[in-house]
């Protein structure tokens, strides 16, 4: 790991376990950001653009390699949210029309859920989970009838380690023709993802966590068998030609669910990063992470008064944890003060969850594979002062 920790320059500077919230960028991906900013500075904006068209059209291939699609099934988004945002509300629900969903669900596709649940009557129904704390499949397959629209979870919700059974809940709704939207935000860049594999109809991910690209940026992925039953929220020139003075046409692709102006920067950006990840392996990367989060628990969980409060019968390289007597976020803040890195997770961001379990939040220590077993060690050495 001593070539990924030397094109990571912010290892010099900070112990950072908040991969899950946003890594740190490796030299490349500073790099290519940067020069398109030049560029813009040394051209202008829209001559720049077309100086680099091809370099961006590359953006489509690098991530349809990264996901095992077609370059037309993928649309460049500014974040996972607005991702998902697209997809969701493209969808026409009606009184009655059901929506399963998991307990681990995080807030934002939540909240809206509640919003269409109140406009139009669709109903939303939570999942129970299985022993392990993650989705039932055998609750899943019970629900399902004519009425259910959609089903909709989080591969790896934020709050902590579990995995999600992803493809098993995509021969679901695969079977039972129903579109399924999968939110793979914290596991596109951890994990190797192929969207055939897991029988998703759309899924959405962000670059700023596992992928290591800029903040503000993603993208989403569409069947092509589905992209033109799905009419976006919104549309602009981009995402549509104006053909006459009351009609308009559709682009066919996923780029329907684009807009025309976007920061070409952080684009190249996410586009480095994610030809940056391949290089490295999605196996490979996967087997570090793996590795790493295990030893991370394993000493955690010996320290008195530190309690692990991951789920899941497979668990990823988050890491959630409290100590007793102690306040999450004084954690959180005493470990920044000490150049470490780890982040707060609340129970607002996922309520069904935290308030089942009993949390009001936990500590959220995330790694990568650039982080070594040194690390791990001094981090728990700080854990046990605090507790």
């Amino acid at each position: 790991m001593l070539r990924a920790r030397s094109e990571t320059p912010g290892c010099n500077n900070v112990l950072h376990f908040n991969n899950a919230g946003a890594s740190l960028l490796p030299a490349p991906v500073v790099d290519a950001v940067n020069a398109h900013f030049r560029l813009e500075a040394e051209m202008g904006g829209y001559e720049a653009a077309e100086a680099a068209k091809t370099t961006v059209q590359g953006f489509y291939a690098a991530a349809a390699q990264l996901i095992g699609c077609s370059p037309e099934e993928i649309a460049y988004q500014e974040s996972a949210t607005r991702a998902w945002d697209m997809v969701f509300y493209a969808l026409q629900f009606q009184p009655g029309d059901r929506v399963l969903t998991a307990k681990a669900e995080y807030a934002s596709n939540y909240i809206a859920f509640l919003q269409i649940a109140k406009k139009t009557g669709a109903v939303i129904e939570v999942i129970p989970d299985d022993p392990y704390g993650q989705i039932s499949l055998s609750a899943l397959e019970s629900r399902i009838d004519a009425k259910v629209k959609l089903i909709a979870i989080t591969h790896v919700p934020t709050q902590g380690g579990l995995v999600n059974p992803a493809q098993a809940v995509g021969r679901v709704a695969r079977d039972a023709g129903v579109f399924y939207l999968l939110d793979a935000t914290q596991s596109v860049g951890q994990m190797p993802i192929d969207v055939g594999e897991l029988y998703c109809d759309a899924l959405c991910t962000t670059g700023r966590k596992y992928l290591r690209g800029p903040r503000g940026t993603g993208f989403l992925y569409v069947k092509q068998s589905r992209i033109e039953e799905l009419e976006p929220p919104f549309l602009d020139l981009h995402a549509a030609t104006w053909t006459g003075l009351d009609r308009v046409h559709i682009r066919n692709d996923a780029a329907r669910f684009e807009t025309w102006e976007r920061n070409y920067s952080n684009m190249l950006g996410l586009k480095t990063a994610m030809e940056y990840a391949s290089s490295w392996g999605l196996e490979t990367i996967w087997a570090r992470i793996r590795l790493l989060s295990a030893t991370l628990r394993a000493k955690l969980s010996s320290i008195p008064k530190v309690q692990i409060r991951d789920l899941g019968e497979e668990q990823c390289g988050i890491v959630t944890f409290t100590v007793n007597g102690l306040d999450s976020e004084g954690i959180v803040q005493a470990l920044r003060k000490k150049q470490i890195n780890v982040s707060l997770s609340r129970v607002e961001y996922a309520r069904l969850d935290f308030e089942a379990r009993g949390l009001e939040s936990v500590v959220r220590a995330s790694v990568h594979y650039y982080n070594t077993e040194e690390e791990i060690e001094r981090f728990c050495q700080e854990i046990e002062e605090l507790a």
